[in-house]
Formats: structure tokens, sequence, C-alpha cells
């Protein structure tokens, strides 16, 4: 609607990173994979899903990602709601018009070459795109931003606007200034300063806020996203918020957030953070179980929440207290997902994700130790199956990643991960292999990023190995399977091939179903006889005594960890 007078303040997010597709923060994932042009997105919507995503009568968005709430809310502080708009890339005509002086957007993935989306797209070939970079694409070029520019400054910020500066396309797409970062410090300068018709940084760096600084939302998430915790401090070098110590928000203001997205419509809340388990945490990354349980349980007790999801956890406070799952077992009874492997009445699992990254203790040691602690480095095969055994006993099915062509990474350290891939054949699990992108700041950021096409045969095995286990495990039925084990040969035949070379062969067709004794002399592992795992569930992982630490921020100056009473 060109011509209309429009909002002073536009905030946008993409479609497919608003979507709240089947409710399935899994399906929303695979978005930044799927490519577009190959059927692959058309395809994967269902017709009784519709990918509209929802609008308010006056054609704002009823949802979008978090990030966006903040900044809206932030603004909200100094500005009249008539200021605002925050809708998606279809309705931008409704509000992008003569007044408007500033367009803010969210980038969460905007051209797809973080850990999983740069890997699966590579499969359909060079020139594929994923259905989160066109759809970001078709947001920042879209013709209102185009036919306002003169007027309008635009600022992109988001965990992914590193992307856009990595890859030199903040001119071509008419970027004023992309913000890296926590961005509660500099929202409220930054826009007070668009709207003074002021020049703006090309780049905004930022540090972690301070916790009274983080606002309180006023609309709704998508999937009804309420922050408990930021920062983590286990110091894993391949991430950057590893690197910032954890701190806990007021249980007050959780609470308050959650009745915000029920009150617009949110029957479901994904309580997001860094690590379940750091929630009010003690010194040291001890667990602080009662305020975790009431934690959920005040969370589900607000009149209108029928489901919980969870995000990233760690597996070695599982092990340190494995109490601490029954106590947690809120998070089972008001879940989502529904697995026949489950032993609950209504056959409810409780998902977290949970990065196992390496099977490769020396890895582990050079890049994440921190990660296992308080136990040893090399305890780690030993926390992995015993966290298993004991989320799998209590009903909680784990999203796992693993992260292949580690810088340094050898054919051993490569068998060591299989091996303990084999040891967790039998797990109830979803498990996700990635290859390795230098992340920007994180201690990796300047190694080369892993390439499928330089995948060894043994690395293509436990790509597929792995892909193998999560489709048996959660898509295992006669439809789903035969499609795969016709499909899978054809894939190679007419294009893996000739985009990966024969390398790629024997493993793509163990997901196929290939029969083991076709495969076991072209590849390292056996599952068609009784092969002893390298690795077995040990009755109890002991604690050594600690004579390292983690390099975290807190412990390197011993400032304490920033939480908050819980309340």
């Amino acid at each position: 609607m060109a011509g209309t007078r429009g909002r002073r303040i536009v905030l946008a997010a993409s479609n497919s990173e608003s979507s709240e597709y089947q409710r399935s923060i899994w399906r929303q994932m695979l978005l930044a994979t799927l490519p577009t042009g190959f059927g692959g997105f058309p395809y994967y919507i269902t017709a009784d899903v519709s990918w509209q995503n929802e609008t308010w009568p006056d054609g704002q968005a009823k949802y979008v990602p978090h990030g966006l709430r903040i900044v809206e809310a932030l603004l909200l502080e100094e500005l009249s709601p008539d200021d605002i708009a925050v809708c998606y890339p279809d309705q931008l005509d409704l509000f992008v018009g003569d007044d408007t002086q500033v367009v803010g957007i969210h980038a969460h993935n905007p051209l797809g070459i973080t850990f999983a989306a740069g890997v699966y797209v590579q499969l359909y070939g060079r020139y594929a795109e994923s259905v989160n970079a066109a759809e970001f694409r078709k947001l920042i070029l879209h013709p209102a931003l185009r036919r306002h520019k003169p007027h309008v400054k635009v600022i992109v910020g988001g965990p992914g606007a590193w992307q856009i500066e990595k890859t030199g396309v903040q001119d071509a797409w008419l970027i004023d200034c992309l913000v890296d970062g926590e961005a509660e410090s500099v929202v409220l300068p930054l826009f007070r300063a668009a709207l003074r018709g002021e020049s703006l940084p090309r780049k905004v760096e930022t540090r972690s806020p301070a916790l009274e600084t983080i606002p309180r939302i006023r609309h709704r998430s998508t999937y009804g996203t309420v922050e408990i915790t930021r920062g983590c401090g286990r110091g894993c070098q391949f991430c950057s918020v590893a690197l910032r110590a954890g701190k806990s928000l007021p249980l007050d203001q959780i609470l308050y957030n959650v009745k915000v997205q029920v009150a617009e419509g949110a029957d479901t809340i994904f309580l997001v953070t860094e690590d379940l388990f750091l929630y009010e945490q003690g010194p040291r990354f001890d667990t602080n179980v009662p305020a975790l349980r009431r934690l959920l349980e005040s969370v589900v007790a607000v009149p209108g929440v029928r489901h919980l999801m969870l995000s990233h956890a760690t597996m070695a406070p599982i092990v340190r207290n494995p109490e601490l799952v029954d106590e947690l077992s809120v998070a089972v009874e008001y879940a989502l997902g529904q697995h026949r492997a489950s032993t609950h009445p209504d056959k409810r699992y409780a998902m977290a994700f949970i990065g196992l990254e390496t099977g490769s203790t020396r890895l582990f040691t050079q890049h994440m130790k921190g990660k296992a602690y308080p136990y040893r480095p090399e305890q780690w095969p030993d926390v992995v199956l015993k966290g298993m055994e004991i989320l799998n006993k209590r009903n909680w099915f784990p999203f796992c990643t693993w992260i292949i062509g580690l810088p340094g990474e050898t054919r051993e350290d490569t068998k060591e991960s299989l091996e303990l891939l084999f040891a967790l054949k039998d797990a109830k699990w979803c498990v996700v292999p990635t290859l390795f992108t230098p992340l920007e700041d994180t201690r990796l950021g300047k190694k080369d990023s892993a390439r499928l096409i330089e995948l060894t045969d043994l690395q293509w095995e436990f790509f597929f190995t792995c892909w193998r286990y999560s489709l048996d495990f959660f898509r295992n039925t006669p439809n789903v399977q035969w499609k795969f084990n016709v499909g899978v040969p054809l894939y190679y035949y007419l294009l893996g091939r000739e985009l990966f070379g024969p390398t790629m062969k024997y493993p793509i067709f163990r997901l196929a179903h290939f029969p083991e004794w076709f495969l076991r002399r072209k590849l390292y592992l056996d599952f068609s006889g009784p092969r002893t795992p390298r690795y077995r569930v040990p009755e109890t992982v002991d604690i050594p005594e600690l004579r390292w630490r983690p390099a975290i921020p807190e412990l390197q100056t011993g400032e304490p960890p920033r939480t908050h009473p819980a309340v």
C-alpha cells in the first residue's frame, strides 16, 4: 500500500524464523537446512498446516522471535504503541510508509551458514539455498524497504548478524547498522539517533547486559519463548555464549512473561536457556534443584499453560545428581511430544538439546573440557553413556548434536566417536551430526570450516550412522522407511556421487538399511554380529579430586556468577 503514512518504527522478522509450524522447534530448525527450488520446503509443509503465520486484525504479527520482542519492549519504554509496528514481510506495505524512520530486522540465521544449515543444504548442490536464507532475502530486499530507503534507517541484529558482515552483503542489502551481540544496552541510543536522522555506526558490538536491563516483554514470542538464563561459562572454544558467565532472570519476571504469552494465545511455553541446570546455580555449576523445581512447577501452574518445552542442558549435572531428573518430572507430565517408547501413561517424553560434540577425549580436552565439569575430560564417554541411561529411564529423550571436523581431528579421533556412537545404538534419542563452522567471537573463530567435500570415509560413516539412529527411532514406520530405502540409493547415483565422490557410497547405504553383511567389509562399525562395544555404561561415574578448573570468567576473576534470588 504505497503512499500510506506508516509507523515511525517497524520491527520485522522473516516468515521462517517466526513460524510455529506444528509447534515443533525441531521442524523450525529444519527450515535452515531444507533447500528452496528443489521441492524441499513445499513438500515438507503438509496439507493440514498453513505456512501463513498468524496476524492480528490490524496486520501486526501475533508472534515473532523473542529477541524482537525484547527490542519492542525497550522501545515502548519511551515511545507510544502507535509509533511501533511488529510484522512479517507480507505486511511491510501496511506499516512502512512516508513517516517511517527506522526498520529493525531480526536475523537468527539469515544466510544459512551456521553449524547445521551450512551442512545439509550442500547435499542438494553447490547453488542450493536454504529456506531460512531465501526467506530472509525476501524480507531484506522487500520493495517497501527499497522504496522508502531515502528516509529509513535499517538496523539488523540477532545471533546471525555476523553472517551478513562475513559475506560482505551489508551494502548490497542497504543495511545502515549491524548489531552483534545482546542488544539491551544499545537499542535505545541507536533508535534515538535514527529517529533524529543522524548517521549510525556501521557495526555495533555489545557485551552481555546487566540483569536489571533485560525488560519484561509486552507481547507474545514464537513458541511462547521465555528466557530463564543467559550465558553459560563452561568455556567451549567453538561457542561464544560459553565464554560469558551464566546469570538467571528473576522468577517473578519469568512468570510475568509466561502470563503475557498465555494472554495472547500461547498454550505452550518454551523455556530458553544455554543450560537448564545453571538456573539459580550454586558455586561451580552446582545445580540448584529446589529453585529449578520451583521454576517448572510455577510455570505450569499459570492458568492456560498446557505444555512445556525445554531448550539446552548438559550431561554432567545429570550424572552427578540423577535424582534431579526425578525432581523435574513435571517436564514429562507437561511435555508436548509423545513416543511409543515412553513408559509414561500418555507416552509423553521430555526433550532437551544436549551437545555431545565428540567422542574423542583428546579433542574434548583440547576444545571443551569445561562441559564435563566436575568430571575429568577423559571421563566424557562414561558421562555421556551414564547420562543417557539416566535420562532414558525417566522418559527424557534428548536431541543431541555432534561436531564433525573439529580443528585437528584425526582418523583415531573419528574412530573414538564412532565407538561411542556404537555404544549408544539402543539409546532413545535424536542425534544430529554437524560440521565444524568457525563462529565469530569464539576461540576457534579463525580456524577453517569443515566441508562435506573433504569428509573422510570414517566421517561419512559417522554422519549417516547418526541419521540412521535418529530416523529409526523417531520415524520408524513402513511408510517412511521404504521411501528412504529406495530414495537414498537413487540420490547417491543421481546426485551424491557427482557432488561428493564415491567415499560416501557405503556410509549412505547404511542409511538406506542395506544389509550389514553387505556393508561390514566397507565400514568401520559392524552391526551384523555380537560386536563388543569399546564403551559400556558404567555403574557409577566417580567425581575425582579436582585439580583443574574450567576456563570460565567467574573462576578466572573470582567474581561469583550473577544471579537473582528466586522468588
